[in-house]
C-alpha cells in the first residue's frame, strides 16, 4: 500500500535549537538587508527631509577634495589661483609657528572670534525679547519693525562709513558693526516664531487660569523657541560674513585682517587657509547649535 503524504499536522515539529541556526542565516541573508522595514509615524509616504545625510555628506567633501589635488597636482590652474592642498597645509603649519603680519594664526582666531561670538551673545540678550515683545506687543512692533526693516537689506559696507565717523576705529566699532548684522535676522525670527504661536494652546492657556506672562514664557515663548534657534544659526552666519568687513579698517589682527592683508600680495595659500579655518569654525558652531536644537526642542518636526 503506498504511503500517504505526511499532512503538515504529520509533519515533524522544528525543535528551537534547529530552528535557531535557520533563523540566523536569514537574519544574515542579502534579502534581509533589502526586505522592507517597519517604518515609524510620518514615514509611510515619506516625510520630506528624514533620514541621515552624514555619509553622503562625507563622500561630497571626499570628491571635492580629490578634484582639489586631481586639478593642483596636474596643473590645469596656477597656484597663484589655486594653490595645492600641500601648499595650504604647509601655510597653515608655518603661519601657526612663525606668524603672518607679526601674529600667530592661534592670534588672529582668538581675536575674530573674541569679536564675532561677543557680538553674537550681546545680540542674543538684546534682539531675542525685542523680536517676541514685537510679537506679542504691538506698540513694541511699531518702535522697532520700521528701522529693522530699512537697515536689514542694507549691507555691512553701507553703514560701515557711519560706524567709524560715530565711534571710531577702535575694538567697539568692529563689534558694533557685528552684532548690527547680526540683530535685525535674530530679532526677525523672534518675532516670526511668536506668531507662529497656535492660538489653540494660548486660549488653552488663559482657560486653565494662565496669567498673562505665565502665557508668554511657557507658552508662547517655548513654542517659538525653533524659529529662535533657527535665527541664531542665521545671525552667526551673517556675522561671519561681517567679521571680514569690519577687520578691513585699522585692525592689526583677525582673521579677515589676515585673509584680506594676503590679498593684497596675491598670497592665495594663506587666503585659502583664512577661509578654511573660518569656515571650519563657523560650521562647528552650526554643529552645536543643531545639537542644543534637538536638545531643547525634540518635538520639532513631530507635531
Amino acid at each position: 500500500m503506498a504511503s500517504e503524504k505526511a499532512t503538515p499536522a504529520d509533519a515533524p515539529l522544528q525543535t528551537p535549537s534547529a530552528a535557531a541556526p535557520r533563523s540566523e542565516a536569514r537574519r544574515w541573508s542579502i534579502a534581509h538587508f533589502f526586505a522592507q522595514r517597519a517604518v515609524t509615524a510620518g514615514e509611510q509616504f515619506g516625510a520630506p527631509g528624514r533620514g541621515s545625510n552624514v555619509l553622503i555628506s562625507i563622500v561630497t567633501i571626499v570628491v571635492l577634495f580629490v578634484l582639489w589635488v586631481a586639478v593642483t597636482e596636474a596643473g590645469l590652474v596656477k597656484p597663484v589661483f589655486l594653490p595645492s592642498p600641500r601648499a595650504v597645509f604647509g601655510k597653515f603649519l608655518l603661519v601657526s609657528t612663525e606668524g603672518f603680519s607679526n601674529s600667530t594664526l592661534l592670534q588672529h582666531t582668538l581675536t575674530s572670534l573674541y569679536r564675532v561670538f561677543t557680538a553674537f551673545f550681546v545680540s542674543c540678550l538684546t534682539a531675542i525679547p525685542i523680536g517676541i515683545m514685537m510679537g506679542v506687543n504691538r506698540v513694541w512692533r511699531g518702535i522697532f519693525d520700521p528701522p529693522i526693516e530699512f537697515y536689514r537689506p542694507l549691507p555691512p559696507l553701507a553703514y560701515l562709513p557711519l560706524v567709524i565717523i560715530w565711534f571710531g576705529i577702535g575694538e567697539f566699532s568692529k563689534i558694533f558693526l557685528i552684532y548690527l548684522a547680526i540683530f535685525a535676522p535674530m530679532a526677525l525670527s523672534a518675532r516670526a516664531g511668536v506668531r507662529s504661536v497656535s492660538m489653540e494652546q494660548i486660549h488653552a492657556a488663559y482657560s486653565m487660569g494662565a496669567t498673562r506672562s505665565q502665557v508668554v514664557w511657557h507658552v508662547i515663548v517655548k513654542s517659538a523657541l525653533p524659529e529662535i534657534i533657527t535665527g541664531m544659526r542665521i545671525g552667526i552666519g551673517v556675522g561671519w560674513t561681517t567679521l571680514v568687513a569690519g577687520e578691513m579698517v585699522a585692525s592689526t589682527r583677525g582673521l579677515g585682517f589676515m585673509v584680506l592683508n594676503a590679498s593684497e600680495f596675491l598670497a592665495s595659500d594663506v587666503v585659502i587657509m583664512g577661509i578654511i579655518v573660518i569656515g571650519f569654525f563657523a560650521y562647528a558652531f552650526d554643529l552645536l547649535m543643531r545639537h542644543l536644537e534637538r536638545v531643547f526642542v525634540p518635538w520639532k518636526g513631530k507635531v
